[in-house]
């Protein structure tokens, strides 16, 4: 089963955000300081898109009531 990020909370913070993408990065051999760059290049959304786009197939983002992308268990 894939880890719950719920961005409504703590989690959500931009800063634990790049947080856990360096941790994901180092765990999928990806290149973690590139991925940060992209995520802080824009605003908020952006940063979601990015961390998604990359870890999506190993991570699921739940928004409050709704889930951001879909959940694929």
């Amino acid at each position: 089963m894939k880890p719950v990020i719920d961005i409504s909370g703590p989690m959500g913070n931009a800063f634990c955000l790049l947080g856990l993408a360096s941790q994901y990065a180092k765990d999928l051999n990806k290149d973690a300081k590139k991925i940060k760059e992209e995520m802080t290049s824009g605003d908020y959304e952006n940063l979601l898109f990015v961390f998604e786009r990359e870890f999506g197939d190993y991570v699921t983002i739940y928004r409050g009531d709704y889930w951001l992308i879909d959940h694929k268990g």
